[in-house]
C-alpha cells in the first residue's frame, strides 16, 4: 500500500466507511418506521389493535438481527480464500439486493425474508472491510481499520437514520428502503473506484477459519462482548419513554435524545480504536469500567433535561470505545482467521442487542420503572469486565497459550 498517495488512502477509507453508513441506515431506520410498516403490511390487525400491529411488525427488526448472527460467521468461512476487495463488492451486492427486495416485497412475510437475506453480509463486511482499512492504514492499526468503517455506522445514528426516517413518514416506507438501497450503490461504485486489491493473508483456508471456533478463548471473548455490551442496548432500547415520561420531555426531543446517544457513538468509536491500537488490554478494561461509571450517571441524573443528555452521550461514548478493542482482542486470539474473528464479533454484537432490549423490558414489566434498565446495564457490563479480564489473565498461562495454538 506504500504506492498509495495519503489522498487515494484516504478517498478509499471514506469509500469503506460508506458502506457502514449504508448498513447503519437499514439496521436501524425501521425502529423509527415501524408504525408506516405496521399500517402498511399488517392493516387488518392494526385496524383491530395498534399495539398487537407494532408487536408483530416488530419481527422485521428480529429478522435482521437473526441474519447477521447466522450470516457472519457463515460467510467468512465460505469466503475465506476470496480476495478481501472482491468479496466486499459482493457484500455491497447482496446488501443492495436484499434491500430492494425489503422494498418491494408484497407481503409481511416476504418483508420479513427479504430483511433476514439483506442482514446476511453484515458482520463479515465489518470483517472484510475493517480488514482492508487497516491494511490500507499500514501495520499496527486493527483497531483502527475495524472503527474507520464502525464510524460510517454510528455517523449514520447521527444524521442518516433521521433523515431517511422523515423521507419514510412522508413518502412511504418503501421509498425509505429503496433510498437506503442508493447508498449501497453509491458505496458500491465508490469502493470499485478507489479501493485496491491487496494480498490474501497467508494460509488462509476454510478450514483454518472454522478451526478459529475451536478455541475457548475465542468464545470468552464472543460472551464478552454479548453479555457485556448488553448493557447498551438495555438502555438505548428504551430511552424514548425515559425521554417523555421520566425527564418529562415532549415527543419531539427524543430523536435530539438519540442524537446525543449517536455523537457519543461516534467520539467513543473513534476514541477506543486509537486507544486499543496502543494497549489493548488496558484500552479494554478501562472502557468496560468506564461504560459501568455512565450507566450509574445515567440512572442518577437522566430525570433531568441536562442530565439525559449528558449522560446519553457518555453511554454512547464509553460503550462503542469497546467495539474496536473487542474487534481487535478476537483478531489476536485468531490471527490466522481474521475474518472469522470480526464474524463472531458482530454477532455477539447483534446477541448483545436482543439480550440488553429484553432484560430491560423484563425490569420495567416488573414495575421497576424505565430507569431500571441501566441498573441492569451496570450488571451487564460487571460481568462483562469480569469475563475480560480473566481472558487476558488465562493469555499469561504458558501452557493455555501452547494448548490453543496446537
Amino acid at each position: 500500500m506504500d504506492q498509495l498517495t495519503g489522498r487515494q488512502r484516504w478517498t478509499a477509507l471514506i469509500a469503506l466507511a460508506m458502506g457502514g453508513v449504508a448498513i447503519g441506515l437499514t439496521e436501524f431506520v425501521a425502529m423509527g418506521l415501524l408504525p408506516d410498516m405496521a399500517r402498511d403490511l399488517l392493516p387488518e390487525v392494526w385496524a383491530r389493535s395498534q399495539e398487537d400491529a407494532l408487536a408483530r411488525t416488530g419481527w422485521v427488526i428480529t429478522a435482521y438481527a437473526l441474519g447477521v448472527v447466522v450470516g457472519a460467521p457463515l460467510i467468512a468461512a465460505l469466503s475465506a480464500r476470496m480476495p478481501r476487495r472482491r468479496l466486499v463488492l459482493a457484500l455491497l451486492v447482496l446488501f443492495t439486493a436484499g434491500t430492494v427486495a425489503s422494498a418491494l416485497a408484497p407481503t409481511f412475510g416476504l418483508v420479513l425474508v427479504a430483511r433476514f437475506v439483506a442482514a446476511l453480509p453484515h458482520g463479515a463486511y465489518f470483517g472484510a472491510a475493517g480488514l482492508l482499512a487497516a491494511t490500507l492504514m499500514g501495520p499496527g492499526n486493527e483497531a483502527r481499520g475495524f472503527a474507520t468503517v464502525l464510524g460510517g455506522l454510528t455517523l449514520s445514528n447521527v444524521v442518516g437514520v433521521p433523515l431517511i426516517t422523515l423521507v419514510g413518514q412522508s413518502a412511504g416506507w418503501r421509498v425509505a428502503y429503496l433510498a437506503i438501497a442508493g447508498v449501497f450503490l453509491l458505496a458500491l461504485f465508490a469502493v470499485l473506484a478507489t479501493v485496491p486489491e491487496v494480498p490474501m493473508v497467508a494460509g488462509a483456508s476454510i478450514g483454518a477459519e472454522l478451526r478459529a471456533l475451536r478455541k475457548p478463548q475465542v468464545w470468552l471473548i464472543a460472551v464478552t462482548a454479548a453479555i457485556g455490551f448488553a448493557g447498551f442496548f438495555a438502555v438505548d432500547s428504551y430511552i424514548a419513554p425515559v425521554t417523555t415520561e421520566v425527564t418529562g420531555l415532549a415527543a419531539g426531543i427524543v430523536p435530539w435524545a438519540l442524537v446525543a446517544v449517536g455523537l457519543g457513538m461516534t467520539v467513543g468509536n473513534a476514541l477506543g480504536g486509537w486507544f486499543a491500537d496502543r494497549n489493548l488490554r488496558r484500552a479494554t478494561l478501562i472502557s468496560f469500567g468506564s461504560v459501568i461509571v455512565a450507566l450509574v450517571i445515567f440512572a442518577l441524573v437522566a430525570d433531568t433535561t441536562v442530565g439525559l443528555f449528558v449522560a446519553s452521550f457518555l453511554v454512547g461514548a464509553t460503550s462503542l470505545s469497546l467495539g474496536p478493542a473487542l474487534q481487535a482482542r478476537l483478531i489476536t486470539l485468531a490471527p490466522e482467521a481474521q475474518l472469522m474473528g470480526a464474524a463472531v464479533n458482530q454477532s455477539a454484537m447483534n446477541i448483545a442487542n436482543s439480550l440488553g432490549a429484553a432484560l430491560g423490558g423484563l425490569v420495567i414489566a416488573r414495575g421497576y420503572g424505565y430507569l431500571a434498565p441501566a441498573w441492569t446495564g451496570v450488571a451487564l457490563a460487571g460481568i462483562g469486565l469480569v469475563l475480560a479480564a480473566t481472558s487476558f489473565a488465562l493469555d499469561r498461562r504458558p501452557e493455555r497459550v501452547a494448548a490453543e495454538s496446537a
